[in-house]
């Protein structure tokens, strides 16, 4: 290490703790642990360009150990990265490009939103398995314009998490060797020492699934770090972990290797007295020496020269291969659906459907116009109805496969499929049944955040599977995933609403949707007697008027419900009851429309509403008001036929009409 590299390498680690030590908040002893190996990856192994952090090409970094947050700002400001000096100033204040914890599109730079411990080692798995699949779509030989690797560093606490097995295991399987983590194996956590919690040999847990290990015993080692990325980079067949033993906030006279410098400042004494220990030039706050950052330009050119030298080779892929470089563009530079791209949606059946049924028909639609639509299932595809026709299986003997098995690991399908989102060039798809939501809810709840398009078919969706029983019968899942920020919520009613929700989904280019399906088969309405299920696109709409338009009930439902909603209406009609029925698939587009629009569903001069979905009530009182009442369920199910079981738990029309009369009665 020259004494330039060490200077370069300590300027990370003054940034770090200044930052911290200002903000009186945040976690220093890790980036100055991987300082070293920071340095070393931005500055002589990552393909990246400063200039531009969206080049298409470039090398992926994700920090999973996003706690150690300050490692990144330093990195991408030392870099010359849109991260300034000020913005390191202003590390977790209001309005910043440094908050807490990194987040996507909030600072150049960020590939993906951690924090969540094992969240980014997913993502990480999603980013190579997308370039792999785009390199086998796009590239020609002698025209390898998809060629970049993702790196990711993680720590100990990534690795208990369990997605990492999900996700390690996924990789390993794929032999994504594009992919290379680096474990700071740093041997403290929060609360002391780790060997209070784990004796894990995580090398020896890896190569167990596959992957090439190697190990590092110095993180200030530049030499060794340097061939262990060398070595990673030239293995093909396997991913890569690099274990790298660090030792937390190395420099600090009095609290290196202990947990006090985890997630705590380490106090004005001890900044002063690391920086004297370090042989800094200045103790004065946030100083980077000129020869420092002169150390640091290289980046900035040497990034320049890489994305030329692509550049160069993307305008020759053109003239070699027009149509194939448009298509690039498209689906990779301008994430654009292409012409025509629902044109292949059926028309809906005569007969009664399920809705996961009709979904599965609408998907094949959809794949056969947009070859980047990709994805599959937890081991669910024929229940879940998320097979391509044709499409076959991704795998490493055929990269280009569309149907993705993600085996039973639903937390990491969601992280790999936000991955794959984030990485672009790929629109993905991920099924299961919607009581399994609640084992992927931090992923969902992320993609939530990070504005990821990726779409969840959860079918089985209420205790309408039936027989199965209590254990797969989902209760309170469509109301908490409707609680989360940012997911759209479909739950279609009939074929005619699938086809719309879908193509609602496929349209949402800033946050993720899930469709909400069902396994026993509902009435294909009769549209022409009925409103439109384009309605479906403002998330509620009348589907059923009363006889002389002047409702006196308006019953509201989703789903497989509506159906009870319809005959609860006949038969208030029969009563001289006028009675509307609303269907509200999406709460989340309902809530997005027009004051004026929703009022004229949901006119505020007809307070008699009552609400019918198979699941919990709790909620329903934002449509139904305080004089309405909902049909529901706040109860586990049970073991039956699904009609025994809308029987007993009264989520019956019987049920719906005598609430309407209630209440009515009382008004």
């Amino acid at each position: 290490m020259t004494d330039l590299d060490r200077l370069c390498i300590d300027a990370i680690r003054v940034l770090s703790m200044d930052a911290v030590q200002a903000a009186n908040s945040g976690h220093p002893g890790t980036p100055m642990a991987l300082a070293p190996a920071g340095y070393s990856l931005f500055t002589r192994h990552l393909r990246h360009d400063p200039a531009d952090p969206s080049w298409p090409d470039r090398d992926r970094f994700v920090l999973s150990v996003g706690h150690a947050s300050m490692l990144i700002y330093s990195l991408l400001h030392l870099s010359g990265y849109e991260v300034s000096l000020d913005d390191i100033r202003d590390f977790r204040q209001w309005g910043s490009r440094t908050p807490g914890h990194p987040e996507v599109g909030h600072t150049p730079g960020v590939e993906t939103t951690t924090g969540p411990l094992g969240a980014g080692v997913s993502n990480s798995v999603g980013m190579a398995l997308a370039e792999r699949w785009l390199a086998h779509r796009f590239n020609r030989p002698g025209h390898e314009i998809v060629d970049h690797h993702t790196i990711a560093f993680c720590s100990d606490g990534d690795l208990m998490e369990g997605i990492s097995h999900e996700a390690g295991a996924f990789a390993a399987h794929q032999r994504l060797g594009k992919l290379i983590w680096v474990f700071d194996d740093n041997s403290i956590t929060i609360e002391g020492r780790t060997d209070l919690a784990t004796s894990a040999d995580q090398g020896a847990r890896f190569a167990a699934y596959g992957w090439h290990v190697l190990h590092v015993d110095d993180g200030n080692d530049l030499d060794a770090f340097d061939r262990a990325m060398e070595a990673a980079k030239a293995e093909t067949e396997r991913p890569t972990l690099i274990v790298l033993k660090t030792v937390i906030a190395w420099g600090s006279p009095n609290k290196a290797d202990t947990a006090g410098a985890h997630g705590a400042p380490l106090g004005g004494d001890e900044v002063e007295a690391t920086k004297r220990n370090l042989g800094y030039p200045s103790l004065e706050p946030f100083h980077v020496p000129d020869e420092a950052r002169e150390g640091w330009a290289s980046t900035r050119t040497r990034g320049a020269e890489l994305h030329a030298d692509w550049t160069a080779r993307f305008d020759a892929y053109r003239d070699a291969h027009p149509e194939l470089a448009a298509e690039y563009e498209r689906t990779v530079v301008r994430g654009e659906l292409p012409e025509g791209w629902d044109s292949e949606i059926p028309a809906p059946p005569a007969k009664d459907e399920a809705t996961r049924a009709s979904s599965g028909k609408v998907l094949n639609g959809l794949a056969a116009r947009i070859p980047e639509l990709i994805g599959g299932s937890a081991d669910l595809g024929g229940s879940n109805k998320t097979d391509i026709d044709g499409g076959g299986s991704l795998l490493p003997d055929d990269p280009g496969g569309r149907v993705i098995h993600f085996g039973i690991r639903e937390h990491a399908m969601g992280g790999i499929m936000n991955g794959m989102a984030l990485h672009g060039g790929v629109r993905p798809f991920g099924g299961t049944f919607l009581i399994f939501s609640d084992y992927m809810r931090p992923a969902i709840r992320l993609a939530g955040l990070m504005q990821t398009p990726v779409t969840y078919v959860f079918t089985h969706d209420s205790i309408g599977l039936g027989e199965d029983g209590p254990t797969h019968q989902p209760i309170e899942q469509m109301m908490a995933l409707r609680l989360i920020p940012n997911v759209m919520d479909l739950r279609p009613a009939d074929p005619a609403e699938v086809a719309a929700a879908w193509r609602m989904a496929m349209l949402r280019t800033d946050g993720p949707a899930f469709l909400a399906l069902t396994r026993q088969n509902v009435p294909t309405l009769d549209r022409e007697a009925m409103a439109s299920a384009d309605g479906l696109e403002r998330g509620g709409y009348v589907l059923a008027e009363a006889d002389g338009g002047s409702p006196e009930v308006i019953l509201i439902g989703s789903g497989s419900e509506i159906g009870i909603a319809l005959e609860a209406r006949g038969r208030l009609q029969k009563q001289g009851v006028p009675t509307r029925v609303v269907s509200l698939p999406s709460w989340f587009l309902f809530a997005r429309q027009s004051a004026d629009y929703r009022e004229s569903v949901l006119p505020a001069s007809v307070p008699l509403r009552v609400s019918v979905e198979a699941g919990a009530t709790t909620g329903w009182e934002r449509w139904i008001g305080s004089a309405g009442h909902a049909v529901g369920i706040d109860h586990f199910g049970a073991s039956a036929p699904f009609e025994r079981l809308y029987e007993e738990f009264g989520v019956t029309p019987e049920a719906v009409v005598e609430a309407a009369m209630r209440i009515r009665g009382r008004a």
